[in-house]
């Protein structure tokens, strides 16, 4: 799978999970059957009704304006003015809590913050399964891992080998596979693993050191690596450098007749060859 595809890929996903999110914090809202009995009263009002907790207002005694009066003295004392009586009034404060629905109130910060983090962490969490998955499942048709139409036989023996008997080898892309000649006697570590077929091979592209895609130097007439400086004849076996073993190899079969077929899904590991199968290098090497 190309990066653009992963890219295609990552945004389709993300577009699906935030449409997803924003239907279901729709339908929480809807469905909400239990309202908040605090929603829409402001900060001021819950700090004043929570500062009143455990008090108790007293009322105010107030004097009984009947002056009593003995009937001893009562005649012997002018009636006199009544003096005035001071009164006190409380004013005691009263809250009232107006209860409002969610569609009222709308969606408060703290819940607006929530909700956020939780479809953000959500999108990042279905993306990288999304991904996962897309990288551990096996590609079944068309492309690397599996099965490869290279051609037909004859028009591949015939690039790979010159008129003038030079050997060339012919690039495969989708397989990101050299189609060599295979020699005439295998070596013996190559029987029974069915990596040649009509006289033909298929090699990995990558080095086997560290990844490095290897090309094809003409005048030596073998694969050398500009990262290291890992060499191998035509046909993938060790030569020099710090690779430890030979290139990597498919199988590969002729189907209907002439089809060359590359087996990406099945790469073959050869350990580094004891005696070489063909000649190398036959000319001056592309690297130093």
């Amino acid at each position: 799978m190309s990066f653009t595809d992963w890219i295609l890929l990552g945004v389709g996903a993300f577009a699906i999970l935030g449409a997803l999110g924003a239907f279901t914090i729709a339908f929480r809202r809807s469905r909400s059957d239990r309202p908040e009995p605090t929603a829409g009263t402001s900060a001021e009002t819950l700090k004043a009704d929570r500062s009143m907790e455990g008090v108790r207002v007293e009322p105010i005694a107030v004097p009984s304006e009947d002056i009593a009066v003995s009937e001893e003295t009562a005649p012997d004392i002018e009636e006199a003015e009544p003096e005035p009586v001071s009164t006190g009034v409380a004013v005691v404060e009263t809250q009232r809590v107006v209860e409002v629905t969610p569609e009222e109130s709308g969606v408060s910060r703290r819940q607006f913050f929530n909700r956020a983090i939780t479809a953000t962490f959500g999108s990042f969490l279905a993306l990288f399964g999304l991904n996962s998955l897309a990288f551990f499942w096996p590609k079944l048709t068309g492309g690397f891992g599996s099965d490869v139409d290279a051609g037909a036989v004859g028009d591949l023996l015939s690039q790979t080998v010159t008129p003038a008997g030079t050997t060339v080898p012919v690039f495969i892309p989708e397989a990101r596979a050299y189609v060599v000649p295979a020699p005439q006697e295998l070596s013996e570590q190559y029987e029974g693993r069915s990596v040649e077929a009509a006289g033909l091979m298929a090699l990995f592209q990558r080095c086997v050191h560290l990844g490095c895609r290897v090309p094809w130097c003409g005048t030596s007439v073998g694969f050398e690596c500009p990262c290291h400086g890992s060499k191998y004849n035509y046909v993938g076996e060790w030569f020099d450098g710090p690779a430890p073993r030979n290139l990597d190899r498919f199988v590969v079969e002729v189907r209907s007749g002439d089809r060359f077929i590359i087996r990406t899904g099945t790469i073959i590991e050869t350990p580094r060859a004891p005696e070489p199968s063909v000649n190398y290098p036959q000319g001056p090497s592309c690297i130093g």
